[in-house]
């Protein structure tokens, strides 16, 4: 065997690594509720997609690696029956830095609103609206990784963006019709 194959795998996951080990940390974490089990599951992952065959032909290597991700996870907290808050999460993951007193306190404020907001949604419709958001994840690659169908992901992102509307009295942007979406 020459190197210049393990050279090729090496350069190839480490530009993968690279891409997407932050989003897939940041889901991880969220899931479990904790940094050092959210890395353990994506370096699992990593190591799972070094074991496969990698061909993922037609840009399905992100829905793969959520797939592989998110099912773990969804492994670990069966098998632990919890699931943290996402009001402890954020509390936990704070940065460090120091900004000016009265940024923080309106960034508390407000972080707790939407916190509040989001933890009051259904878990599917947090979790779609994570991976829409948070991740970049199109509606197609979002079905891919929780198993809906593209429709219901449609669905459930249009719902819970108009809750969370109505919780901040926002008002939707108006239609071809004039009616508010």
């Amino acid at each position: 065997m020459t190197a210049e194959p393990t050279d090729n795998v090496a350069a190839w996951l480490r530009e993968v690594m690279d891409h997407h080990e932050g989003p897939l940390l940041r889901y991880a974490e969220r899931i479990l509720g904790d940094a050092d089990r959210g890395r353990d599951v994506v370096q699992e992952t990593f190591m799972r997609l070094l074991a496969s065959d990698r061909n993922f032909d037609g840009g399905h290597l992100v829905q793969w690696l959520f797939t592989v991700c998110r099912n773990r996870c969804l492994d670990i907290c069966r098998k632990e029956r919890r699931m943290t808050p996402l009001s402890e999460y954020t509390e936990r993951t704070r940065a460090g830095s120091e900004p000016a007193p009265d940024d923080v306190a309106s960034g508390r404020e407000q972080a707790v609103r939407v916190t509040d907001a989001m933890s009051a949604l259904p878990p599917r419709q947090q979790e779609v609206l994570r991976l829409r958001f948070q991740n970049g994840l199109s509606y197609k690659r979002i079905a891919g990784v929780t198993g809906l169908s593209v429709s219901n992901v449609g669905f459930l992102i249009h719902t819970g963006i108009q809750r969370l509307r109505k919780r901040f009295g926002v008002a939707g942007r108006r239609g071809r019709d004039g009616e508010m979406q």
